[in-house]
């Protein structure tokens, strides 16, 4: 009895709290407020509305809550483009016969001399690869954005739009450090999206992401999703971004179509995703608005970015040095200093740590990459910095980033290269990694340390870290020097291959990339 009593005792209280709860959070998720009109009567904000007695608030303000997604949609869709991509590739094809220089030689001859080639002929075989990606307009007179490596390599580019007319579009600039493009097509009075601002971007916020995934048929679906998270820093060889995450469904073919908010804003250009299957897995990453309308602005008023260049090669400090520096968790570690650079005019030293950039603390060491690069030459910035405890601040006028595809950078004082037009970081081979991988001193090659995900060789040839190049376009390699040479020999636009070795398990791979 006392048990029952104490039991129903419990249930009207849960259900008086409940109550509570339902008006006050059930008002404020579906807008329905309350008050006291001039009779002293409560009243909700729907009746203040004109909503009669017999209608139910929270059904219309939910109805109205789905429609303000078949607005954006219908706002945002007319403005979001298919982009087409069409690769010219040329591969050398021999007609060596497989028993050249052995004693049967002579014996098949006959056989060696097909299609009117002579043994030992070499012919070019030409084939076309597609692409497929999305854009926005963002300008009435055609221009639009989508990702570089969408464009990147192409030698044809068409553009549909949300109406099935086509065009062919011009690359009017594109930079590969925040994978942006800007394309030109020759049409008027076109629908566009407007930026947002940058600084109303909330994690929890909806969003929506607009597209062509997987295939031409599936042009311009519409996926919804929140903002997972804000500050999502990356890098790939010597490129560094900063991320907006989100779980709007974005796939393949999405890369370069908008993310907008719920007022048809633009906050993002949808650029990659986190996958073990290749598909939609929940994480997706947009190139965010601050970034895009940077850069968009001036790709089209001069066709190029030109970023600031600190020159510093840096690491993430280690956690042992932030405990006993008292350092910012996102404090960057100065490894080396170029000389002649901003830095080292500033006077910043190696083995100094940066805390902090215009009094603003790093939070990611990659910050400071981001923030260095979304500037221009001739900025000048104050940089706080920690040297063996002693707090510094130093004024620092920015270089120019120089213009090059191939960059050195140190990491453990070991010289890599990077190679921007093939998306590859590398580096010789050490006798820690032979020791690590038990390589005989009879193997050789250089090892593949950095895939650029955005490129040919991460997407079509599956190279990834750790794969041991020992042969390009049948030549052996035996250094970064033989690979670079052999390299610089092969035309633009041609297909080469490449064979090698997985070092994680010894797998042999034959793969082809393109130059």
């Amino acid at each position: 009895m006392f048990t029952r009593r104490i039991s129903t005792t419990v249930i009207a209280v849960t259900m008086f709290i409940g109550g509570i709860l339902f008006t006050t959070v059930g008002s404020n998720i579906f807008g329905v407020q309350t008050g006291e009109n001039s009779d002293g009567k409560v009243v909700t904000a729907s009746h203040a509305a004109g909503i009669k007695g017999d209608e139910n608030p929270v059904t219309l303000t939910l109805t109205t809550f789905e429609n303000e997604f078949e607005v954006v949609a219908d706002r945002v869709n007319p403005a979001v483009v298919q982009i087409r991509s069409e690769r010219v590739m040329r591969q050398q094809l021999s007609n060596q016969s497989p028993f050249s220089g052995s004693p049967f030689e002579d014996f098949f001859r006959p056989f060696g001399n097909q299609n009117g080639r002579s043994r030992g002929e070499q012919n070019e075989q030409e084939f076309r690869s597609q692409g497929l990606g999305s854009g926005v307009l963002v300008r009435e007179n055609g221009y639009l954005i989508t990702n570089n490596h969408v464009i990147d390599g192409a030698d044809e580019l068409s553009v549909q739009l949300f109406d099935g007319s086509e065009y062919q579009a011009e690359v009017v600039g594109a930079d590969p450090f925040t994978d942006l493009a800007v394309l030109k097509i020759d049409a008027t009075d076109l629908p566009t999206v407007l930026m947002s601002d940058a600084s109303d971007l909330r994690v929890g916020q909806w969003v929506m992401a607009f597209g062509s995934p997987l295939a031409e048929e599936l042009q311009n679906s519409v996926t919804a999703g929140i903002i997972s998270a804000v500050g999502r820093y990356s890098s790939t060889g010597t490129t560094v971004q900063n991320y907006i995450q989100t779980d709007a469904a974005i796939n393949p073919g999405n890369s370069g179509g908008p993310l907008v908010n719920l007022r048809g804003e633009l906050v993002g250009i949808n650029s990659a995703i986190v996958t073990r299957t290749g598909g939609y897995q929940g994480i997706g990453f947009a190139i965010p608005v601050q970034t895009v309308q940077a850069v968009t602005d001036e790709l089209i008023s001069v066709g190029s970015v030109r970023h600031a260049r600190l020159g510093v090669e840096f690491a993430a400090a280690p956690d042992a040095l932030i405990e006993a520096l008292d350092l910012p968790n996102g404090a960057a570690f100065v490894a080396n200093v170029i000389e002649g650079s901003a830095a080292d005019k500033a006077g910043i030293e190696e083995n100094d740590v940066i805390t902090a950039i215009d009094g603003k603390e790093l939070k990611n060491a990659l910050a400071l990459s981001t923030t260095i690069r979304s500037l221009h030459p001739g900025d000048e910035i104050l940089i706080d910095v920690n040297r063996e405890g002693d707090e510094i601040q130093l004024e620092v006028e920015l270089g120019a980033q120089e213009e090059t595809t191939e960059d050195v950078v140190e990491e453990n004082g070991v010289s890599e290269s990077v190679s921007e037009a093939l998306g590859l970081q590398y580096r010789d081979l050490s006798p820690e990694i032979r020791q690590q991988f038990d390589l005989n001193s009879d193997v050789n090659g250089i090892l593949v340390t950095g895939v650029d995900q955005g490129s040919y060789a991460f997407k079509e040839a599956n190279l990834r870290a750790g794969f041991l190049i020992m042969e390009v376009d049948r030549e052996e390699v035996e250094s970064v020097r033989d690979f670079e040479r052999i390299v610089d020999s092969i035309e633009e636009g041609d297909t080469f291959l490449v064979r090698g070795r997985v070092l994680a398990n010894g797998r042999s791979m034959l793969t082809a990339l393109v130059k």
